[in-house]
């Protein structure tokens, strides 16, 4: 009886230091955190944007709370 052969699932790499070779000089600087944050939001642009919505749509209602407790 043979084993069943698991699936192999490669995840693509995060950052530029991934991508390199081992061993291998890289003249580039790293990409600073911003960078890689700004492109991971825009690879993931659905969650992002859901995100920022319920963040904007949370910080309403609490001003609005606010507001209206302390007239």
């Amino acid at each position: 009886m043979s084993q069943p052969s698991s699936p192999t699932t490669e995840s693509q790499p995060t950052s530029l230091e991934e991508t390199t070779v081992p061993g291998a000089v890289s003249t580039e600087p790293k990409p600073s955190y911003v960078k890689l944050a700004m492109r991971n939001m825009v690879r993931k642009r659905g969650k992002s944007l859901q995100h920022f919505f319920l963040t904007t749509v949370g910080l309403l209602t609490v001003m609005v709370g606010l507001a209206y407790l302390t007239r």
